[in-house]
């Protein structure tokens, strides 16, 4: 099992309104796809900062849900077009990690 932790920074002036498009939308749809969302956070120091994390069970299940959710004709034409308005994708950061033996998150 890994986890992806990912950082985005929104357009300025906009991380209210992607935290909402984000939950309201972006999550319940990879979800309903199979992801895990463990977590979604703004950044208390950075008035554009988001973090939220996914986990997968390994390589296979994440290739698998990047898949069905990238690929998706909702993706492509819905909710893609938004994301790459409300955040600066060239911005983004993954980090990739997994949880030690004593991880509340294992």
């Amino acid at each position: 099992m890994f986890y992806e932790i990912r950082r985005y920074q929104a357009t300025p002036g906009r991380r209210d309104e992607w935290v909402r498009y984000m939950e309201g939308v972006v999550i319940p749809f990879q979800e309903s796809q199979g992801m895990t969302v463990v977590a979604s956070f703004v950044d208390e120091e950075d008035p554009d900062g988001y973090v939220w994390i996914r986990r997968f069970e390994d390589e296979e299940d994440r290739v698998r849900l990047y898949r069905a959710v990238y690929e998706s004709d909702r993706w492509r034409e819905e909710i893609g077009p938004q994301v790459r308005e409300l955040i600066i994708i060239d911005k983004i950061k993954v980090t990739r990690v997994v949880p030690t033996p004593v991880s509340g998150l294992r």
